[in-house]
């Protein structure tokens, strides 16, 4: 390997050498002159190597214990939050999600998606506007859901949105995150309407019998997004159900396309994640945020495990709900026991050609993968 790394080196600063005498008179400089020369050139123009090469985007899969909380680093510096985890708890979320910005060098957060206003989902947002600005919120509107306890965590999170800038979340929209392409996909019921760039195709694997819509909560109405960054893609859903959501964004078209990573839909439980969606996404890697005790059931894991061409499957939470052979191998699973905490994440790092590296903070376990396409 030594070798192999020396000749290639020794390639490149002939190469430059030969540049570089192309318009001086190297023909009286002794050899081993012309060799240091060549090795000064080459350490000279190591560090404009280095500065054009593309910088990663980031994704922090944040431990939320069973709610959702996926923070997303463009290579420009520029922020994304998906939803914000629990309320209360001595704002233990909003901790977590600070610790992972903070590892990602970052001190403001420029856009805040809330998918829906769950608690488990919306509730942090009061205790993390206290650690962090936050600049932009993107939700889907008014809220279908009026009991007390949704109406007091709404009525909360306005009170913080009211501080900055509000963006209605409409499907086939552009979030602005700058170095991203960030594509609404679903929003307040609806789907978007022409497939996103690189969907399009049937869909093989959908269903002869349509279900009826079964959840009419605020599931239904998540903001679903798709990020890109160059050949990378990955799909952040939040809550949607398969009926009728899922169904009408994969079928009888699918609207997105293939991806690399699969984040599972309503932290992998039953009524989330079909064959269908993810069959039709054909992700090399799909990582589940569900909790010890939240989501993480056999028919979604077991929809994820049997994906044609999966690779990879990490979860931030071994799940009690399905059984060991379901659940992903130790070593890809952020915390292994219902302790609450430890509150490891799954980070994963990005380029542009499509080749993505995921890593357990845990074990510092870690696997790069190819693109495909």
């Amino acid at each position: 390997m030594t070798r192999h790394s020396g000749m290639q080196q020794g390639s490149k600063s002939g190469s430059l050498l030969s540049h570089f005498c192309n318009t001086l008179d190297c023909g009286n400089i002794p050899d081993m002159k012309k060799r240091l020369l060549g090795l000064t050139i080459v350490v000279l123009a190591l560090p404009l190597a280095l500065a054009s090469a593309p910088k990663p985007l980031s994704v922090y899969f944040i431990d939320v214990e069973g709610g959702q909380s996926t923070l997303f680093v463009s290579p420009s510096g520029e922020s994304m939050l998906v939803d914000t985890g629990w309320p209360d708890h001595n704002g233990r979320d909003a901790q977590r999600i600070l610790a992972a910005a903070r590892d990602a060098g970052i001190h403001q957060i420029d856009y805040l998606v809330i998918t829906h206003y769950h608690e488990d989902h919306v509730g942090g947002v009061p205790q993390l506007a206290t650690l962090i600005p936050i600049r932009n919120f993107i939700d889907h509107g008014q809220p279908v859901e009026t009991y007390p306890r949704a109406e007091a965590l709404y009525q909360a999170y306005l009170r913080v949105r009211g501080k900055g800038n509000h963006i209605l979340a409409k499907p086939g929209m552009q979030i602005p995150v700058r170095g991203l392409d960030v594509t609404v996909l679903t929003a307040a019921g609806d789907t978007i309407g022409p497939s996103a760039p690189g969907g399009g195709e049937p869909n093989p694997y959908c269903p002869k019998d349509v279900q009826p819509a079964t959840d009419h909560s605020e599931n239904a109405q998540s903001v679903g997004v798709l990020v890109s960054y160059g050949k990378f893609r990955m799909t952040d859903l939040g809550d949607l159900p398969s009926w009728p959501g899922e169904y009408n964004l994969v079928c009888p078209t699918n609207r997105v396309g293939h991806v690399e990573v699969y984040l599972t839909d309503q932290h992998a439980y039953a009524e989330s994640g079909a064959f269908f969606l993810v069959d039709a996404l054909h992700p090399i890697v799909a990582v589940a945020d569900n909790g010890a005790h939240k989501g993480g059931a056999p028919e979604a894991f077991m929809a994820v495990r049997m994906s044609p061409g999966l690779e990879g499957f990490w979860d931030l939470h071994y799940s009690y709900s399905a059984d060991k052979k379901l659940n992903a191998q130790a070593p890809f699973i952020a915390n292994l026991t219902d302790n609450s905490d430890h509150a490891y994440w799954i980070k994963l790092t990005a380029f542009p050609n499509g080749a993505f590296t995921v890593t357990n903070q845990r074990n510092g376990e870690s696997k790069t993968y190819q693109p495909r396409r």
